[in-house]
């Protein structure tokens, strides 16, 4: 028999009754019940319920174990009596007759409990993620992360592409987040980077003359922390391919992670209608550039209906330019109570707060706007803008106003609120969307002009569209949409030179910096680059909302905490003098 185990926790059943067994796990749980010992038996495949009474030779060992003691036992396999059988557990017919016992490992008292789903503080956990991971919960995400892996994995072999590994230590590159620095050793004073993504390296691989590539690539950046964005590394499905158009690219993935979420939706419904929604179209309807479309709210324009009404605020916004009011429908939401809290979670915010308007019966019998608003624009406008948004008794609006900057993001979470708290966000389902059309650049306060997105992006227009307004210039980019989330980000890639130039300088980057930052792209480019294009899609992201959790910690084998701090082993840790002299570095004081 092997030296620990002859079958799983998980592998037992009636059909094994009488024989003799060996098993190794963890104590889950040890109940005494009057000189008979049961202890459930867990280890990574299921658990499996073990005895001993006084008269077996493993008893007095049996006595002294405790929870998350590593044991190994032999016995014999029984049937459960009728009445005691647990059809939860797949061993849940059967139970072990222990006679021989010997402990593995012992376990101090536990820190955090690892039986039950009790809630603990996160910095407890994440000092002990060894522990938590034994947690049934935390267990099932992990593999089914790694389930989800092994199908992309499998999906992407499966559509004819090849799966290459780029390098881990390269150059820094603007990327949009901060690149995390590695100094050089032999070659003092310079420093390698952490790649943010192998997108450089990717597009390489197209003009060497690979057609389909992918990779499950580590990134790296040095970001702020968010519940759905590690602050340190993430894993993506990285893909680029050759001689493609947007369109190829949507064709090829729709596939993979439609399959991927079929795979793996436990019940949910994955909606096969992916529909392509433009970037400002996206923002005016949803106010948000990765709309939930399980939730059927869609945002309007009603600015002439306010336009020298008597709502004074309105009113003279309405009188500056790049102004507008929009209006976020709530059906069922027609109730002075629900538009009062609405209107607080706008001030929550940051916005001074949020007019509404909602309908009722009057004492005649009709419809009415009631509210502060409805009264100040009077019932022929309330009624028009009853009739635009399409909303009935017991129905209400609420309305943002000013330059949409301003207000678009609230408007976003407010839509999402109203959804989640009316019960018209449909739960069981997954739905996608293309967002589409870009715009390449963008502008600051002071109007410095700056890439909004990805900068190999081609401008859809080519070197003719570069010489326009900047700010007109949408690019052949793209982000993959799902219940809320980006999920996916990609574009066609800009592979002429003299265009990727342009594009650089109109963002302030003369040829020498392209050249400096960007040599080995614009030497490639120099030798027939092929069009190509691909994307990225989230690993972590992809699991979490698999996995029904808004906590991507949750779905990260070792994850940081907010601070991006590992607390298990430490990191970031001080460098050791040695270390520093050997790199030729100092350590400058904090400044108060």
């Amino acid at each position: 028999m092997h030296a620990f185990r002859s079958h799983t926790c998980a592998d037992l059943s009636a059909a094994n009754a009488g024989e003799t067994v060996r098993l190794a796990g963890w104590v889950h749980r040890v109940r005494d019940h009057g000189g008979v010992l049961f202890i459930d038996l867990r280890d990574h495949y299921g658990m499996t319920q073990v005895l001993c009474d006084g008269d077996s030779p493993a008893f007095k060992t049996m006595e002294k174990t405790r929870s998350e003691w590593v044991i190994r036992i032999d016995g014999t396999v029984k049937l459960r009596d009728e009445s005691l059988i647990n059809p939860k557990i797949p061993t849940g017919e059967i139970e072990v007759y222990v006679r021989d016992i010997e402990i593995l490992g012992e376990s101090e008292e536990l820190p955090l409990p690892v039986f039950g789903e009790l809630e603990y503080p996160e910095e407890t956990r994440l000092s002990y993620r060894f522990l938590d991971l034994r947690r049934e919960s935390l267990h099932d995400k992990m593999i089914l992360r790694s389930n989800v892996v092994k199908s992309m994995r499998k999906r992407m072999w499966d559509a004819d592409f090849n799966e290459f590994q780029t390098p881990i230590i390269t150059a820094s590159s603007p990327e949009g987040a901060r690149d995390f620095l590695v100094p050089s050793r032999l070659h003092p004073g310079k420093f390698y980077a952490l790649p943010q993504a192998p997108q450089q390296f990717k597009q390489l691989i197209m003009v060497g003359g690979f057609d389909k590539y992918f990779q499950i690539a580590p990134c790296f950046r040095d970001e702020d922390p968010r519940a759905d964005r590690s602050p340190t590394d993430f894993y993506q499905l990285d893909v680029e391919m050759s001689f493609v158009e947007q369109e190829d690219i949507f064709n090829v993935m729709q596939p993979v992670i439609q399959g991927v979420f079929e795979e793996f939706a436990d019940g949910r419904t994955v909606d096969s209608n992916w529909p392509r929604i433009p970037y400002a179209e996206s923002m005016l309807k949803y106010g948000s550039d990765k709309p939930d479309l399980r939730n059927p709210i869609e945002m309007q324009v009603v600015s002439d209906h306010f336009r020298d009404s008597g709502f004074a605020i309105f009113a003279k916004l309405l009188e500056q330019d790049d102004t507008e009011i929009r209006a976020i429908p709530a059906p069922t939401g027609g109730s002075r109570k629900f538009c009062d809290r609405m209107n607080k979670f706008a001030q929550e915010q940051g916005l001074p707060g949020m007019g509404y308007i909602f309908w009722r019966k009057s004492e005649d019998g009709s419809l009415e706007g009631a509210g502060p608003l409805a009264k100040n624009i009077g019932p022929e406008r309330t009624e028009a803008v009853r009739a635009q948004l399409g909303l009935g008794e017991g129905d209400a609006a609420f309305f943002l106003g000013g330059a949409p900057s301003s207000f678009e993001a609230v408007a976003g979470r407010a839509r999402n609120v109203i959804g989640e708290e009316l019960g018209l966000t449909d739960k069981t389902k997954f739905k996608f969307a293309w967002v589409v059309d870009f715009p390449m650049y963008e502008a600051d306060d002071e109007g410095k002009i700056d890439f909004s997105h990805n900068p190999f992006s081609m401008p859809q227009g080519g070197m003719e569209a570069l010489e326009g307004d900047p700010l007109q210039v949408k690019g052949y980019q793209y982000d993959l949409a799902c219940n809320g989330y980006e999920i996916l980000s990609g574009a066609i890639r800009n592979h002429k030179l003299e265009t990727m130039y342009k594009a650089f300088e109109i963002a302030g980057y003369p040829a020498s910096e392209v050249e400096k930052r960007f040599g080995g792209m614009v030497k490639a480019f120099k030798y027939g680059a092929p069009p190509h294009g691909g994307c990225a899609a989230g690993i972590d992201r992809i699991v979490m909302i698999l996995a029904d959790t808004a906590n991507i910690r949750e779905v990260i084998m070792f994850p940081m905490n907010q601070r991006a701090e590992d607390l298990m082993m430490g990191a970031p840790s001080e460098p050791m003098n040695e270390q520093l002299r050997e790199l030729r570095l100092r350590v400058l004081p904090q400044e108060d």
